[in-house]
């Protein structure tokens, strides 16, 4: 299959090197232009890990160019961008093709969904709660991957395309996907925002003095504790909307495969056999700027939908608000349009579900 990729980091580039050693024809363009510089001359692809070889790399110079004649689009890039990514998708993308969100949040897919519908196209949006693997940018022609996810929730706005959005993925990146009801249980089985949250929160002053610091071994009991209080927020919301989703230890055991537990203790397990991962360096970090304002900010509107409090999710936003001296809510560009704040939990459900 052909791919465009949208987003050159390291999950763009983690996907482009798996989709090619596995026969697919992926092209990567880079919204801010760094890919174009980065390989230029047609320089490979170098990447380690679980892969390990220099791979040829097609780069787009426009999105145009990355989405012409491709069967599928992976938008890969933060959420911070995803409306501005959307806006410049809705313009290039043609009948037949498919869109996947790595990973999804903040109704982004409605949001596209709504900016195709205006041209009279609806296509199959698929959404992930997390990436198909771990990776990170080494350098400026290179990549480390270092886990490849066993299972991955899936779902498809309109929800009826959800048996072609699975089969597309499992095309792409193999028989590791659940399809789940709709886009609802993927924005509630994200658990990257609420773990970056505690965890930021724990070692603060490590990353604002740029002090090198393991992220899952600095998952104390203390942190881990604001995890599983978080967690069960989370939890119960999925519960008020009729939604069963993973719990963090279940995330735990299914991603990194250590032994069920307290989430300290899965999280050192998970530090033993990946001490590599470290934690940001400053607070100028997606574990911030991106999953505070596109993560925890809407679970905070959907526990309003459903009348459930969410206190120690507005206790983290306030927190990071005072932190960084930023009000986060107003930093979500995606939830103002959507009108999302009126509705009923059945309203929310079938608007997901229908793509209204």
């Amino acid at each position: 299959m052909r791919v465009a990729i949208i987003g050159s980091g390291g999950i763009g580039r983690g996907y482009a090197a798996y989709l090619t050693t596995h026969g697919h024809q992926p092209m990567l363009w880079s919204p801010s232009g760094a890919a174009m510089a980065d390989f230029a001359g047609a320089a490979p692809l170098s990447v380690t890990g679980k892969i390990e070889r220099e791979l040829p790399l097609a780069v787009a110079q426009t999105c145009a160019e990355a989405v012409a004649g491709a069967d599928a689009v992976i938008v890969a890039v933060q959420a911070n961008g995803f409306r501005r990514i959307c806006d410049t998708l809705a313009l290039h993308l043609e009948e037949g093709q498919a869109v996947i969100f790595s990973a999804h949040c903040s109704f982004a897919a409605l949001y596209l969904h709504r900016l195709l519908k205006q041209r009279g196209l609806e296509l199959p949006i698929a959404a992930w709660a997390t990436t198909a693997l771990t990776a990170r940018k080494t350098g400026p022609r290179s990549v480390h991957i270092s886990g490849i996810r066993q299972r991955l929730d899936v779902a498809a706005l309109p929800a009826r395309h959800g048996a072609a959005a699975l089969a597309l993925c499992q095309t792409l990146f193999g028989d590791r996907f659940q399809l789940r009801e709709d886009m609802l249980a993927i924005m509630l089985s994200n658990l990257n925002p609420p773990a970056h949250m505690a965890n930021m929160l724990g070692n603060l002053t490590r990353a604002e003095r740029g002090e090198d610091w393991p992220n899952y071994g600095s998952i104390t009991p203390g942190v881990g504790r604001i995890i599983e209080a978080l967690d069960g927020e989370r939890l119960a919301l999925a519960q008020s909307f009729g939604l069963g989703v993973r719990s963090v230890q279940e995330h735990y055991a299914l991603s990194f495969g250590v032994q069920p537990g307290p989430v300290a203790e899965m999280a050192a397990a998970v530090y033993r056999s990946r001490p590599e991962l470290a934690g940001p360096k400053t607070l100028d970090t997606r574990f911030i700027t991106e999953d505070v304002p596109f993560g925890l900010v809407p679970l905070v509107l959907l526990g309003a939908i459903c009348g459930l409090p969410m206190p120690v999710h507005q206790a983290g936003i306030a927190l990071f608000d005072a932190i960084m001296a930023r009000d986060f809510d107003a930093e979500n560009d995606l939830l103002p349009t959507l009108g999302l704040a009126g509705l009923s939990p059945a309203e929310l459900h079938e608007a997901l579900r229908a793509g209204q």
